[in-house]
């Protein structure tokens, strides 16, 4: 007799429940430091900026004694790479470039539209506030600030901000390994006899493992044979922290990951999510390593991972998954559909309302056995298990399927 459904919830529970983050860790150069996790928190060896420097292209000078319409003698110039800065005397003026370390006894710089300059002097036409356009050593940042948090994925703006502070290399979380391993008599990828297709899951799934931060083991394809597939397996948990496959995880004669995860001493957590695709996906562990199996149909995988194996992934790596489908939409389309599963569709970004949520057009007919819906698609959208139809403008939760997307969640 089937399982009873679990809702996507205890789903997702019962993935990351298999999960241990892995704890090996290695020092990587900040060139190949992107999309690693951080390892330990990187503190700032000094503080910032490491001298006082001019913040505009302008005038060094003291205020005591100065008034509008004074003519101050310009007696030196200073770029930012001035090695010997002399003091700044009474009086007289500095010509500073943006960042130009200023001199002794500066207490202003004036920019160079505040003045008017004539025969190696300026007239100033205004008389700044103490402290003007100067940016003071210390004051972006002191000494033993925390520059990058331990657990966090370095991103672009930590690589800069870590180079500004002369970082050369970072401690960071060893990358998980993934193992993908497509089953199925009918998969191929070399030229197509009868009644064979081509093994897209593979190529997919292996993608993502990599977009996701893994390490990503191709384990090939193996055909529906319980024997087999039991022997792969069990090589598998030994070199992977997670063993991913597509296909043969349902109840039909045909269908041997299950018996075959079984044979090879794998426990079963969690099978069968009420979802739409992707109904007949199996959680456990084989060894020392967690197991996701998904489904065979191209769109039930995609699904599949995004909303389970992405997580594991992401906890693997060190870090804690955000929620699926975060960003809210509105919907562009009318829609009828059988509730009792939440389900995952496609989605393309028509433009934004009159408040600037986006409006999102359904894509595809609901067919798990296809990827094309995915070809226009800016993202996935989900309607939960009890939903019996869509309205125009009605609320969506949806998630972009590339970076940079910034809608309001």
């Amino acid at each position: 007799m089937p399982t009873p459904l679990i809702d996507g919830a205890a789903a997702l529970e019962a993935a990351l429940d298999q999960i241990s983050p892995v704890t090996a860790v290695c020092d990587v150069a900040l060139a190949q430091a992107t999309g690693r996790v951080a390892a330990r928190d990187v503190a700032a060896p000094t503080a910032m900026p490491f001298f006082t420097n001019s913040a505009v292209d302008g005038f060094a000078i003291r205020l005591a004694g100065a008034a509008v319409s004074q003519r101050l003698p310009v007696v030196a110039t200073l770029a930012a790479d001035a090695a010997a800065v002399p003091d700044l005397p009474e009086g007289k003026a500095i010509r500073v470039f943006t960042g130009a370390p200023l001199p002794e006894g500066t207490e202003a710089v004036v920019p160079l539209e505040d003045v008017r300059e004539s025969d190696h002097a300026i007239l100033l036409e205004t008389l700044p506030e103490a402290g003007a356009n100067m940016r003071r050593a210390g004051s972006d940042q002191p000494q033993g600030a925390i520059l990058l948090s331990r657990s966090r994925r370095i991103l672009a703006h930590h690589i800069g901000l870590l180079a500004a502070n002369g970082v050369r290399q970072v401690r960071v979380f060893a990358r998980p390994r993934v193992a993908v391993l497509s089953t199925g008599d009918e998969l191929t990828a070399d030229l197509l006899r009868a009644g064979q297709i081509y093994d897209a899951n593979r190529p997919m799934l292996l993608s993502m493992v990599q977009a996701a931060g893994a390490e990503a083991l191709d384990a090939g394809v193996l055909p529906d044979a319980p024997g087999p597939l039991a022997t792969r397996l069990g090589e598998l948990a030994r070199t992977a922290d997670l063993v991913l496959t597509s296909g043969g995880v349902s109840m039909g004669g045909r269908d041997p990951l299950r018996p075959a995860f079984l044979a090879a001493g794998g426990t079963i957590a969690a099978w069968r999510v009420a979802l739409k695709p992707g109904k007949p996906i199996v959680f456990g562990r084989l060894g020392p390593a967690a197991f996701t199996g998904l489904p065979g149909n191209p769109l039930a995988a995609f699904v599949g991972f995004q909303l389970f194996a992405a997580a594991q992934i992401t906890r693997l790596c060190g870090t804690e998954p955000a929620p699926f489908a975060a960003f809210r939409g509105r919907a562009a389309f009318s829609w009828r559909r059988r509730p009792g599963r939440q389900e995952v569709f496609p989605v393309r970004c028509l433009g934004t309302d009159e408040t600037g949520l986006p409006l999102l057009q359904r894509l595809g007919n609901g067919v798990s056995a296809t990827l094309f819906p995915l070809a226009g698609a800016d993202g996935l959208a989900i309607v939960a298990a009890d939903c019996a139809d869509v309205s125009p403008g009605q609320m969506l939760r949806w998630q972009p399927l590339f970076d940079g997307m910034t809608h309001d969640a």
